[in-house]
């Protein structure tokens, strides 16, 4: 089927390639355009060896996956994409995320478990006499997690849900304070944020989640593992129906006709500077603040639409250590540990030092491992801590900004040491990145981990449309909708909607 249109899409993250295969399923000519010489933004692996030699696969931003049951909001999504076969493994459903909390040197830990029953069950073994609170908690979670396609009508209650308080929410539903903590554990899914953080963004996270809870394993076949199989099956999809990606091709500027529409994109570095790239439509799957920057002066792009979406506030960064095992010494952990120091405020995140770290586990590369490979650790952290380098490039920061990474690290260390306390021995090599480096590679401001922060108080302004003032460009991914593999997912075909209709753009959902 030949639609006669084109489109140009900005970035070969997860949310600009799926956008290049609904809309190529359509009969669009597609062209994705990627300054990296490696697809998939915050879904890129890289391989890293050991001592003993053997290549090790890692992730960059993706860990796990929620909600990939049959009927289940993801795997609703995924399935149209052909995602859902990929070797995805269950996670333990008695306790896929477990949250510890460190009090004067002794271990807390408490079982976030797998289906909305089990979860209550399992906790209120845990907390006596709070199982009626944790039947409302999930109820509520459950009814917010399960419209899926809510954002398509404004008449849906997700226009309510925008405006309430998920803080507000917590306190209003448990009556216990160590309760109150435990279901906002694994704080590093989002920022939790007392003064602006949704209850629809808490919910819609937490509840795909609690619905069925996933790693994604090595494909026998390829070798391939991670997020790498996600964006490869994607990117496969894409070239099958006519579209074209080009990588080394970092967009410089976004030209506008008089009639208010995108005339044409224009892209490379170096010595290659390839004739400009026209198409009917532009999406751009790189942070808004970044597009409007490539937006050459315009009056249809007026100063405070540019101040606007440039002022937004962004989520915190992460630092990261990933991590290779020495073989045979440490246990693999079928869940992630989620460590907390006793007395944290994990709705405030911390100016200095290390209050909180999650432990993620890859899964072994032997099927029958008992013992893990790899892990990582990550640990939130401000764009105040590394910007002192931002204008520094990879590899050429010195002594002082490695000497930060390391401390970090032993901060991290020091907090996971004490559930894990053979931890330091098992380690055989390390790699850390900050916000700095998500910053570098894949053009995030600030280094944010989930684009734009959502604002219970203003829901129009930071769950952003998207469209713009510009008639065929849009936005697409993260800082719109929702972050996460089901929220980028979502807003995906929330903006193909645009283009072909939402009704159109739905259509191959039910197949």
């Amino acid at each position: 089927m030949s639609s006669g249109k084109s489109v140009i899409i900005i970035g070969s993250g997860l949310g600009g390639l799926e956008c290049g295969v609904i809309l190529a399923r359509h009969g669009f000519k597609v062209i994705v355009l990627e300054q990296d010489r490696q697809i998939g933004g915050c879904l890129q692996t890289f391989v890293r060896k050991g001592s003993d030699g053997r290549a090790h696969t890692f992730d960059t931003g993706f860990h796990y996956a929620g909600g990939l049951d049959e009927g289940q909001p993801l795997h609703t999504l995924f399935k149209y994409f052909g995602l859902s076969d990929l070797p995805w493994s269950r996670m333990d459903e008695d306790c896929f995320d477990e949250v510890s909390f460190i009090d004067n040197g002794q271990v807390s830990s408490y079982p976030l478990a797998s289906g909305h029953k089990n979860f209550v069950r399992k906790l209120s073994e845990r907390f006596p006499g709070h199982e009626a609170e944790l039947e409302s908690y999930v109820s509520a979670l459950k009814h917010i997690g399960g419209g899926l396609f809510d954002a398509f009508s404004p008449d849906s209650e997700m226009f309510g849900q925008l405006g309430q308080s998920a803080s507000e929410f917590i306190d209003n539903t448990f009556s216990d304070a160590r309760l109150r903590d435990v279901v906002c554990g694994s704080t590093m899914k989002m920022e939790l944020d007392r003064e602006t953080l949704p209850l629809y963004v808490y919910a819609q996270v937490n509840n795909s989640f609690i619905d069925s809870s996933w790693r994604l394993g090595r494909d026998e076949k390829t070798g391939e593992s991670g997020g790498a199989l996600i964006i490869n099956k994607l990117a496969s999809q894409l070239r099958a129906f006519g579209g074209e990606i080009l990588t080394g091709m970092k967009v410089n500027a976004i030209r506008v006709s008089e009639d208010g529409a995108v005339s044409c994109v224009e892209a490379g570095e170096g010595d290659s500077f390839p004739p400009p790239f026209s198409a009917d439509w532009v999406i751009s799957d790189v942070h808004p603040a970044v597009t409007v920057g490539l937006i050459e002066d315009c009056r249809q792009v007026r100063k405070v639409f540019r101040n606007r979406v440039t002022s937004l506030k962004n989520t915190f960064g992460m630092f990261t250590a990933n991590i290779i095992l020495k073989p045979g010494t440490l246990p693999y952990m079928n869940r992630n540990l989620y460590v907390h120091k006793g007395g944290t405020d994990l709705w405030s995140r911390q100016e200095s030092g290390t209050s909180s770290v999650m432990v993620h586990f890859y899964p072994p590369e032997d099927p029958d491992g008992k013992f893990a490979d790899c892990i990582d650790l990550l640990s939130p952290m401000g764009w105040d801590e590394v910007s002192g380098w931002a204008d520094a490039r990879p590899g050429a920061r010195g002594e002082d900004y490695e000497a930060v990474k390391r401390r970090k690290l032993e901060e991290c260390l020091d907090l996971v040491n004490v559930r894990i306390p053979e931890i330091r021995e098992c380690i055989d090599k390390v790699w850390l990145s900050t916000p700095l480096t998500w910053n570098s590679y894949v053009s995030t401001p600030y280094g944010s981990a989930f684009g734009v922060a959502k604002d219970y108080h203003n829901p129009l302004l930071t769950f952003m449309s998207p469209r713009t003032p510009l008639r065929n460009l849009l936005f697409t991914g993260q800082s719109l909708n929702l972050h996460g593999l089901l929220g980028v997912t979502k807003t995906a075909f929330m903006t193909c909607g645009c283009i072909l209709g939402n009704e159109t753009a739905m259509s191959g959902l039910a197949e």
